[in-house]
């Protein structure tokens, strides 16, 4: 085990001095009691909308019966924020484990391991039911430091030591995937390599995994798949991924909904290593899954039809020029039918159908699609926007390559009017499209037809 180091006293500065309002109106009829163990924690920043949903819920929510001991009491929190959570009740789940890190640092004291497994709880409740990583990384460190330099971290029992051992893979877990969501894919990668390893310690002790166990081998190895496809260790991101395949395919069967987005996992590290055949291969399983599951005019089926057309067109071998089409037209007529032809997704599937098509040399194809869609973008995006800046440049660049000079200069003037507001004359965007143009108006044909329009 990983129990060394000098011990160390859990802050409680200024910054952390305070429970949340609501946290001390629960827990102050315990703390009265014990007034030689009470020592408040913050809730290390909570959002606004979290506050938001204190001042509705302050007065509504069933105080705990103060006739409970604090034992009891904790064991009532752990059961609600259980409940809560399997509700999807966000905010009432993470009150509920604030008081267990309160409660449990009344009956147990600063350094048992018992509020490190209450505050490594609070961590992952923060990361996975709020999507907060800066508060989880905190409270997980606050949970490691107690556990790696605790003077009560010893474990008596077996038992004991599967909880710590639990605790401790649940704490590099979340600084792991904490990490990994603010792109520090080294601290994420070594954090999880941590969690890997103490979850081999632990399933050693006698061949099974402690019942309640927040983090699951399958949710490990889909964190250090994506880490690794982060930092473009790409071998590993595979491996990874196909691990998680099989075992949801084990648990689940080979039409599980999760299968979909691994299965993009694995073609996308597939697709970076240039294994074009087997990232398609992949993407048709992922596709064959969203038609079964979601029918074939769905949001799901639409994004995974984007992807092959996107997988048999970046290939850039003729063969392949028919299936990108056909994906590419599914996967368009999939979004207008799901969500409409104004919507953003579809939008953005014309963009890369239009790229595409004009790499495949159908520019006349790829202009009217553009042409159509941009009357949408102007009322999703406005007149001046970086979408809009976008589609004017590829209508030109389409009538620069066909010849049509004069049509390529009034469109790219247009998205200069638009990029010197979105980003100012001084940005490389519209400075380089200055450069185009001047370039341009060298052109006869351009000179032409900026005399007629006059």
């Amino acid at each position: 085990m990983m129990m060394q180091d000098s011990p160390i006293y859990i802050p409680t500065d200024s910054s952390h001095d305070a429970m949340d309002s609501h946290l001390l109106q629960e827990t102050s009829t315990t703390a009265s009691e014990h007034p030689d163990q009470t020592h408040n924690e913050s809730t290390a920043g909570d959002s606004e909308e979290e506050e938001e949903e204190e001042k509705k819920t302050k007065g509504k929510a069933q105080p705990m019966d103060c006739a409970l001991a604090p034992s009891e009491k904790l064991e009532q929190a752990q059961k609600m924020a259980e409940k809560f959570m399997k509700e999807k009740e966000v905010h009432k789940a993470n009150r509920e484990l604030i008081r267990c890190v309160a409660l449990t640092r009344i009956i147990y004291g600063d350094s048992h391991w018992q509020l490190a497994q209450a505050f490594s709880n609070l961590a992952h409740g923060y990361l996975s039911l709020r999507g907060l990583p800066a508060q989880a990384i905190e409270h997980a460190e606050s949970a490691k430091r107690i556990l790696l330099t605790g003077s009560h971290t010893a474990p008596g029992t077996p038992e004991d030591k599967r909880e710590i051992l639990g605790t401790l893979v649940t704490v590099y877990y979340t600084l792991g995937v904490a990490h990994l969501t603010q792109n520090n894919g080294k601290e994420s990668h070594l954090s999880l390599q941590k969690a890997e390893k103490l979850m081999e310690e632990l399933q050693e002790l006698d061949g099974r995994v402690i019942m309640g166990l927040k983090v699951s081998e399958k949710d490990l190895v889909i964190a250090l798949g994506s880490t690794c496809l982060q930092q473009n260790k790409l071998g590993f991101a595979t491996g990874y991924f196909e691990k998680a395949v099989d075992a949801v395919i084990s648990a689940e069967g080979d039409t599980a909904p999760e299968l979909i987005n691994l299965y993009q996992k694995v073609a996308q590290s597939e697709q970076l290593k240039k294994n074009h055949e087997k990232a398609i291969g992949y993407l048709l399983q992922a596709h064959s899954i969203c038609v079964t599951l979601h029918k074939k005019l769905s949001v799901e089926a639409a994004q995974t039809g984007l992807l092959l057309g996107k997988a048999y067109a970046a290939t850039g071998e003729q063969q392949h020029f028919e299936a990108a089409e056909m994906y590419f037209t599914e996967s368009l007529i999939a979004y207008e039918a799901a969500v409409g032809a104004k919507d953003s997704l579809t939008l953005t599937a014309i963009e890369e159908f239009s790229k595409w098509l004009v790499q495949a040399e159908k520019k006349q194809q790829a202009y009217r699609l553009l042409k159509d869609s941009l009357k949408f973008i102007i009322d999703i995006y406005g007149d001046f926007s970086e979408k809009a800046a976008e589609i004017y440049h590829l209508m030109g660049s389409i009538c620069l390559a066909g010849g049509k000079m004069r049509e390529a200069y009034q469109l790219f003037s247009k998205c200069l009017q638009i990029q010197t507001a979105v980003y100012g004359p001084h940005n490389k965007k519209p400075k380089e499209m200055q450069e185009l143009l001047n370039a341009l108006e060298r052109s006869p044909a351009v000179h032409e037809g900026n005399r007629l329009l006059k």
